[in-house]
């Protein structure tokens, strides 16, 4: 592995050099894993691989067991089973029983599919024997469209515990990420039990509208709260273009009409510049670093990194360390791994946890030297 500084804009490395601050421990192995999460209170951390099973892993014991009651997903493409959430409130020494939300993909009538959110009850009655009951439905992307794209689906509680944020894909159809009437290409603001969220900036509107909180969004595939209690999210541009975004109600991040990318065939789009009416991204990156994940750094194991975004990279295959200044931030380095990675977690020690993409990927525990 290498670590390197790296320019934020033009993705080129100023410096690359041997070694590492922290020790990579590989420690147990998983299909097509999309998202890990710690039961919060515990050293339980649990694994959602994409073709519909939740797994979890103790990290005491070094077991890996399946959990029971998963829903069934329509699996393909970029879809399948996603994000899983737990209640910070709900934190307990042992996993007993508390709340578990999950998001997954679910077909419609005939070829389209879309986000689903649920709400259920995670009843462990050993370590590694838990089954989720009573899992329903609570928010559904609106509409169900065409393709295997764009998902988004990642979930992340309000600082204080009372609203879950729902980041809803574009679904690779552009034009709905600037369209009101849809949940496409937005984040959403949602109460516990799924529905829209009293004060949200298009309230007034009803129906899907009442629960956007911002817009203009293409694919989002991380969020986390900074400790000043602000939301930021990382989502994949088109050719170029990745964007790390601070969140604020009711703001427009411009796409299909901005971006520091172009389409894929090379035509061209219109890059964020100030005074456009569109919310500025915090950084971009072009090369693409195509995030798969993002935590913000709250430990005391990695000093270095407190504060800072840690952003796992599909197309650089490293973890991505920016720092947040403001509301701007800077990419200060890349540390480099041999695999895609998918997702990244903080663990109760501090020590950062991270799942490599695809059949066969690794789970990897990296730790203060």
């Amino acid at each position: 592995m290498l670590a390197s500084c790296a320019n934020a804009e033009t993705g080129d490395s100023a410096v690359a050099q041997a070694g590492e601050a922290f020790t990579v421990t590989d420690v147990a192995g998983f299909e097509e894993p999309w998202a890990i999460a710690f039961a919060p209170g515990t050293a339980t951390l649990f694994v959602t691989e994409k073709a519909g099973t939740v797994k979890l892993f103790d990290t005491k014991t070094g077991e890996t067991a399946t959990v029971t009651g998963a829903p069934k997903v329509d699996y393909g493409g970029q879809g399948g089973l996603g994000d899983i959430a737990f209640l910070p409130a709900e934190a307990a020494a042992t996993l007993g029983t508390r709340t578990i939300y999950l998001s997954w993909v679910e077909a419609g009538e005939g070829d389209i599919r879309g986000a689903a959110v649920g709400k259920g009850t995670l009843v462990c009655s050993a370590p590694t024997t838990c089954a989720i009951e009573g899992l329903s439905v609570i928010w559904r992307q609106t509409p169900k469209v065409t393709g295997r794209g764009h998902f988004s689906h990642r979930l992340a509680f309000s600082p204080d515990g009372k609203y879950l944020f729902v980041a809803s894909g574009e679904r690779q159809k552009m034009q709905p990420a600037q369209d009101t009437g849809v949940t496409l290409g937005k984040i959403v603001r949602l109460n516990l039990d799924g529905t829209p969220a009293a004060g949200n900036p298009m309230a007034d509107k009803g129906g899907v509208s009442a629960e956007i909180w911002s817009m203009g969004h293409r694919n989002i595939l991380g969020m986390a709260w900074d400790g000043e209690g602000r939301l930021w999210e990382v989502e994949h541009g088109p050719a170029g273009g990745d964007e790390l975004n601070l969140v604020t109600p009711g703001a427009n991040y411009g796409w299909p009409v901005r971006s520091n990318g172009e389409h894929y065939n090379g035509d061209p789009i219109p890059d964020h510049e100030a005074g456009d009416g569109f919310a500025q991204p915090a950084t971009s990156w072009n090369p693409v670093i195509a995030p798969g994940g993002m935590i913000l750094y709250t430990g005391d194991q990695f000093p270095a990194w407190k504060g800072h975004a840690l952003i796992t990279g599909l197309a650089t295959q490293s973890v991505v360390d920016v720092v947040i200044e403001g509301e701007k931030a800077r990419e200060v380095a890349r540390h480099e791994f041999d695999s895609r990675l998918r997702a990244i977690a903080q663990g109760p020690d501090g020590a950062i946890w991270v799942a490599q993409d695809g059949k066969g990927a690794r789970l990897l525990k990296l730790t203060a030297k």
